[in-house]
């Protein structure tokens, strides 16, 4: 039998009156990875907040090593040997990749000033374990959103915790990296670590993971070990219901070409030349730099064009921001919900009105908060975005909450060409379908899409036809009933099919 080493029981947390977790149990074991499961707003970041002190539980008992334990705040749970990577970088990207993976416990001499040599050399170290060679003296800012998700993985080995929760740790990561950060995670393992792993990516739990637990509304479902369950019922446990069909790929009626790239080309992007119907899905697949995004921001208008040409209903438009994008009939919902897709400190409702505040506006400026509510409701009951209300502030909602809000907010411009960017990034099992059925229901209503994944499953399911690129080039456009996984990455990794 394994040795428990962290027993969670009957915990609960209320939030005004909310009760978010509902007399839930949950084990850590010795040497063993226990995944956390569940979708956005099931109680699984609360339930870790309250293991490493973040919040106070309202009822219920915490044991670690089977003695009563209460942390009341994070510097006391890593004191006991408990460390947490958050899905949100939290890095100061002034300072030095050493200085913040020591910062707040810099090594000092017996001056009592800081070792600047011990802390560069313990930086090299940890850094080098996962397969970083930059200098530990380089700036975070300098670095790419992956290798400072490595940064913020090797601050909390650095704290030689015996117990590493990792929430959503290769959301930012490329293949290569992540395959480094597993390398670590089962050395960790074999050096008889205890981890919690949560992520939406159930490939990543049966390929790393011992035992699951699953959470579902605020309430423990189950745990098992990873051997006795497969993913169709992971799904089910998750969302309360079986998936019968993963894409729901709606049968709509395509239309006439109503938008056309011709030879779009600037820094990032060279030559781009392709069409849009009336109600079709265009997936753009591609490997990591292969300038999807960039493609995508330059068509509306965050990017300059060196030279091409823009058509909508066969006629030229000349696009220089965003603003003229939306007038143009062209939404963008970003792949960084937070820095370009929603606006943290505003409530929900202002957030979902934002992109088209003249529709609630009366003559002279003002919002009319009834309307407001209004659309703000519709929208939070057709993408199931888990909020108390309208009010709410978006900052505290979960991830993929946000980025329903952040769809939302496009949405409500009423596009007719609609550019989502990973758009179920960081998203759970249950709200991917959600989303897919809302796809549907704009092809069906007319509205044109241009969908950027990394998931080549997603693009073949929901796209219509497939762009493919590759260091900036368009290296094949194809149809989905002629695609497949390995014609789509020939084409990306530019071997052609």
């Amino acid at each position: 039998m394994q040795k428990k080493i962290v027993t969670m029981k009957g915990i609960t947390k209320e939030f005004s009156g909310v009760t978010v977790l509902n007399q839930v149990d949950f084990n850590i074991y010795e040497g063993r990875i226990m995944a956390l499961l569940g979708e956005n707003g099931a109680g699984k970041s609360t339930l870790m907040k309250i293991l490493t002190g973040v919040y106070e539980k309202t009822a219920g008992e915490i044991y670690l090593n089977d003695q009563p334990a209460e942390f009341k705040n994070t510097k006391e749970s890593q004191e006991n040997g408990i460390a947490i990577i958050h899905q949100e970088l939290n890095l100061i990207g002034d300072l030095s990749i050493g200085e913040n993976i020591f910062l707040g416990r810099e090594p000092v001499n017996k001056l009592g000033k800081i070792d600047w040599k011990r802390l560069y050399k313990e930086s090299e170290k940890w850094i080098s374990m996962l397969g970083l060679s930059e200098n530990p003296k380089e700036l975070v800012n300098n670095i790419s959103v992956g290798k400072q998700q490595l940064v913020e993985i090797a601050k909390a080995l650095s704290l030689d915790a015996k117990i590493i929760i990792m929430d959503e740790p290769t959301g930012a990561l490329t293949i290569s990296e992540t395959e480094k950060l597993f390398s670590v995670i089962r050395k960790l393992k074999e050096q008889n670590h205890s981890m919690v792993y949560i992520s939406h990516r159930l490939e990543e739990i049966f390929k790393i993971c011992d035992d699951i637990t699953v959470l579902r509304d605020g309430e423990r479902i189950g745990e098992v070990p990873v051997s006795e369950v497969t993913e169709d019922k992971l799904i089910e446990m998750m969302v309360g219901r079986r998936l019968e069909e993963q894409y729901p790929k709606a049968d709509s009626e395509i239309g006439e070409v109503i938008f056309e790239v011709k030879n779009l080309t600037n820094s990032f992007v060279q030559e781009a030349s392709f069409t849009l119907r009336k109600g079709e899905t265009l997936g753009i697949a591609g490997l990591m730099g292969s300038s999807r995004t960039e493609l995508a921001r330059t068509i509306y208008g965050i990017y300059k064009m060196d030279r091409g040409e823009i058509f909508i209903h066969g006629k030229k438009v000349h696009i220089n921001s965003p603003r003229d994008a939306i007038k143009a009939g062209i939404t963008y919902v970003s792949e960084d919900r937070k820095t370009n897709g929603i606006v943290l400190g505003m409530n929900v409702g202002e957030n979902i009105t934002l992109t088209s505040l003249k529709s609630i506006c009366g003559r002279f400026g003002h919002v009319y908060k009834s309307k407001e509510e209004e659309v703000s409701q519709e929208y939070i009951k057709n993408l199931s975005i888990k909020t108390s209300g309208t009010k709410q502030l978006v900052k505290y909602l979960s991830g993929g909450n946000q980025q329903k809000v952040s769809i939302a907010k496009n949405l409500f411009a009423e596009p007719s060409i609609l550019i989502l960017d990973e758009p179920t990034r960081g998203v759970d099992v249950g709200a991917k379908k959600e989303i897919y059925n809302l796809i549907n229901k704009f092809k069906k209503a007319g509205v044109s899409i241009i969908m950027i994944s990394s998931e080549i499953p997603e693009i073949l399911g929901m796209s219509d036809r497939v762009l493919v690129m590759h260091e900036g080039c368009i290296s094949g456009i194809l149809d989905t009933e002629q695609a497949d996984q390995e014609g789509i990455m020939s084409l990306a990794v530019g071997k052609g099919v």
